[in-house]
């Protein structure tokens, strides 16, 4: 399980430098991380002036996301349906890090993009490719178009996941199968109709899209 882990700290070290590209002045900016963790932050080359943080549910204890530096602030919260005071604040920059495809079905990726816009002119969003021929939660290749007991079948018994552990049974593995829906292009320009849309790639085939607005 170190490979897949370790493959994908690269990539999110490289997406770091590619969001550095595109808004230098992040170490200036407020940026509010729809569904992330402070350890995104932490281990960023560039700090950026504050970070809330909005997820529903709160830190693991004993982990090194529990404890939040001075220049970061956690709130429990849904991204799709944003608490009221958040809805009339305006940020720097909305980031979110391949969360997305958790939300759950099109509507509340609808209201997760409608509370990117509403948060910030300004948006760094990524998902992870459809198209890409390895799903990138099971490490497994074409997971993602196999028919669900196929699915709930092997991910309670491939030793490779994004999730950490494997599922003890084919009832543990199903909801988590069903929890993860990727997206296509075509979906990322509907919900970013004006953002460009960036193509992260790995061996020269588009692995995750990023929708990004700079200005």
């Amino acid at each position: 399980m170190g490979q897949p882990n370790s493959l994908n700290t690269g990539f999110r070290a490289k997406r770091m430098g590619m969001l550095l590209e595109r808004f230098p002045d992040l170490a200036h900016m407020e940026v509010v991380d729809l569904g992330g963790t402070v350890r995104t932050w932490t281990r960023s080359p560039v700090r950026p002036a504050h970070v809330h943080l909005i997820n529903p549910e709160p830190p693991v204890k004993g982990v090194a996301d529990d404890v939040l530096p001075d220049w970061v602030t956690m709130e429990i919260g849904d991204a799709c349906d944003l608490p009221a005071h958040l809805r009339e604040r305006r940020f720097d920059l909305v980031f979110s890090n391949s969360v997305m495809e958790h939300v759950g079905g099109h509507e509340r990726r609808a209201r997760f993009a409608d509370s990117v816009h509403m948060l910030s002119d300004r948006h760094w969003v990524q998902v992870p490719y459809l198209y890409f021929p390895v799903e990138p939660h099971w490490v497994f290749p074409l997971f993602q178009f196999l028919p669900l007991p196929a699915q709930t079948a092997i991910a309670a018994r491939w030793p490779l996941s994004a999730w950490g552990k494997r599922p003890r049974s084919r009832a543990e593995a199903l909801p988590l199968v069903m929890e993860v829906e990727l997206m296509s292009r075509t979906q990322m320009r509907h919900y970013f109709p004006g953002s460009d849309l960036i193509a992260e790639r790995f061996a020269g085939l588009t692995k995750s899209l990023i929708a990004c607005r700079a200005s």
